[in-house]
């Protein structure tokens, strides 16, 4: 077929990154908007939506597949709407389809391709397709809604009545919150699936699920359950020992399509990263595990060094797939190594380094490339060579040194620059942990220039956020999640620096959501504006994933405002939110961790420590540091505050430590010991 025929690809006047490798597609390619819409209902076509991400390997198969061949776009272009769709700058619309492509087919993924009747209602889908399986499919179902339009059309009113009905929620005004008892149940029985060798589930392809290992360490930490705390440490060493994590640049991919950690989809998420060093923060807080520590540091040195914008926003992602010396786009190229080559950059050091990261059978990938992976104790790998510990640790920062540079003369994956409000306030979140557990003055500074970049670029003139950054340009109003996460992070952000801008931008932007994104019926809140109106559905999403859901992170902060902020009465919204989840927290419960975490916090004593007076800095760091994830902190040095928490405890030269519960505080202290005896005597 002639290359010279005519199409209208739209793509190239769109900021997205996965877009943009799109813009030059011999398809009719629509970013979605209202007239690509209004065309499909004019013209009466069916609209062909095709959803994916651009550090997504299988949709870049699919594109040099069936988009970029013309046989394919012909028969595209003759029948339907075609629209593409980056489906982290538009979540709104990915959890739609990828609900109806479930019901569908019992399963999902990306690229997520779906057909819709003009106005939108879906009836047929899939994820990656075949060339001639496409063009066959696209034919007959386009041929199937001339000759019998009704059936197409009553399949797709039914898959819309089960959209809504699978997202419905009931208002369990009756229901009470979860018991501890019933808590302790659901862990017992979660525990049947733990993996306690290898970490993490017993199947194949693990994720590292940072929310879950979360909620399960603070459930161990309260309930003093070493099983639990076993489990979750061997999970967290195996991810940091594995090949999922990058030994030599640092940083977390999505998933290991292994039980043992080892060879990972290879593309690194900003979402991922930003989860992951908040949890190994709180864990080294926990533990003082060296191991967490160094995950955290070389996490962000990752995000400092490839995905951080000289704006001070976090960029989205980096490709799993890069050009190979052969010019090939190769899965993972990027990552791994051969044996000769490290014997010949390493020379006498490489026997060490290969018994230290197995470049044998068990570090063995595929077609001679090896993925690093640990195994097992440094300390017996030093005895082995005849030398110590310190030693051992001294060579294997010197290989890796050499394999950073010489990994840099290699072609880069490539990366996704747009910036996303929501996984810039998980970054954030974890910068502020970060700071807070390892007082690396660093992660402060990264952390107020990330917040000030939010800030000064995401919010709308109406006081709420933006979606998307790019270029200087933001073009998507924020959804649910980028409110919760930014919303969390500052909070992070002021518990660590005590500037009350961050924690009454937090309160300005609750208040927002509660205005403008409530479901009356249940306290929760839809996934998008309740003023937008051009989706089939209005989304509740409460299920916890890797990332926590917005709700569950949005029931998260209103309990913490709710005790800086008493009198707004955020209690009572989080108690409607808690009832309305009782029952599907109790029945799926490790896809709502999120929520249980919460539900154990307010099973019990959960403290505001306040400090205030000149030495309130030193106190605070005193304090800080310390694993306490039931208690908030409020601290300043001035004589008066808005801030209730501060107001009327000022006294001149004293600095006061209050330890309260509920609003009902104990007399003050001034020794940080002494605070900490008051919080930790009733776990």
């Amino acid at each position: 077929m002639s290359t010279s025929k005519k199409y209208t690809n739209n793509l190239s006047k769109e900021s997205s990154p996965y877009l943009l490798q799109h813009a030059h597609n011999p398809v009719n390619w629509e970013a979605w908007n209202n007239e690509a819409l209004q065309k499909a209902k004019e013209e009466n076509k069916l609209i062909l939506i095709s959803i994916g991400y651009a550090a997504c390997h299988w949709c870049h198969v699919m594109e040099h597949e069936c988009f970029e061949d013309e046989e394919v776009a012909a028969t595209m272009n003759a029948h339907f709407i075609n629209i593409k769709v980056d489906r982290e700058e538009r979540p709104d619309i990915d959890h739609i389809y990828m609900d109806a492509l479930q019901m569908m087919t019992g399963s999902g993924g990306w690229p997520l391709n779906i057909l819709a009747l003009p106005d939108g209602r879906p009836f047929w889908g899939a994820t990656f397709v075949k060339k001639q399986e496409w063009i066959q499919v696209l034919n007959q179902l386009q041929q199937l809604y001339i000759d019998d339009p009704s059936k197409i059309i009553g399949y797709a009113e039914n898959m819309a009545t089960g959209l809504k009905e699978i997202n419905a929620i009931s208002t369990g005004k009756d229901e009470g919150l979860v018991k501890p008892s019933e808590i302790d149940d659901i862990v017992e029985n979660w525990s049947k699936y733990f993996d306690t060798f290898l970490g993490g589930y017993k199947r194949a392809p693990k994720f590292m699920m940072p929310t879950n290992l979360h909620f399960l360490k603070y459930y161990s930490h309260a309930k003093n359950n070493d099983a639990v705390s076993e489990y979750v440490d061997t999970t967290l060493t195996r991810m940091a020992w594995g090949g999922i994590f990058d030994h030599v640049g640092g940083g977390f991919s999505r998933y290991s399509v292994d039980t043992k950690w080892h060879v990972p989809h290879f593309e690194k998420m900003l979402y991922d990263n930003g989860l992951l060093i908040s949890l190994y923060a709180n864990a080294y807080a926990a533990t003082k595990n060296e191991l967490y520590k160094s995950v955290v540091e070389k996490s962000i040195a990752f995000l400092e060094e490839e995905l951080l914008d000289k704006s001070n926003g976090f960029y989205s992602s980096l490709d799993a797939d890069s050009i190979t010396d052969d010019n090939k786009l190769v899965e993972g190229a990027f990552y791994v190594w051969q044996e000769k080559q490290l014997q010949q950059l390493l020379k006498d050091d490489y026997p060490i380094f290969a018994d230290y990261y197995n470049i044998n059978s068990y570090g063995y990938w595929e077609e001679d490339n090896y993925v690093l992976i640990r195994d097992g104790d440094a300390l017996e790998i030093a005895m082995k060579h005849s030398i110590t510990k310190i030693e051992l640790q001294e060579i294997i920062v010197k290989c890796l040194s050499l394999l950073k540079n010489e990994r840099e003369k290699r072609n880069r994956p490539r990366l996704d620059d747009k910036i996303l409000t929501s996984w810039n306030g998980l970054a954030l979140k974890g910068l502020t942990d970060a700071y807070r557990y390892l007082e690396d003055e660093k992660y402060l500074s990264l952390a107020v220039n990330n917040a000030n970049f939010i800030l000064h670029n995401m919010l709308t003139q109406e006081g709420g956020l933006y979606r998307n950054f790019k270029n200087g340009k933001s073009s998507i109003h924020g959804f649910l999640e980028d409110y919760a996460s930014v919303i969390d992070g500052f909070i992070g952000l002021y518990e660590v620096s005590f500037d009350e801008k961050w924690l009454n931008l937090s309160l300005d932007l609750t208040k927002y959501v509660i205005d403008n994104f409530s479901d009356p019926d249940t306290g929760l809140f839809f996934f998008t504006s309740i003023n937008n109106d051009n989706l089939i559905r209005k989304t509740l999403e409460v299920a916890d994933n890797v990332i926590p859901s917005s709700n569950s992170m949005m029931a998260h902060n209103l309990h913490k405002l709710s005790k800086y902020f008493p009198e707004d009465n955020f209690d009572v919204r989080l108690h409607n939110m808690m009832q309305s989840m009782k029952s599907s927290i109790i029945e799926n419960p490790q896809n709502h961790a999120n929520w249980l975490h919460l539900s154990q916090l307010m099973s019990e004593d959960f403290y505001e420590l306040v400090v205030i007076g000149e030495n309130f800095e030193l106190i605070c760091r005193t304090l800080l540091k310390n694993y306490l994830p039931n208690a908030i902190f409020a601290a300043s040095n001035a004589k008066i505050s808005n801030l209730p928490l501060l107001m009327n405890r000022y006294v001149m030269n004293k600095t006061l430590i209050y330890v309260c519960n509920h609003g009902s505080c104990q007399m003050p202290v001034e020794e940080p010991s002494k605070a900490l005896n008051l919080v930790t005597s009733n776990i």
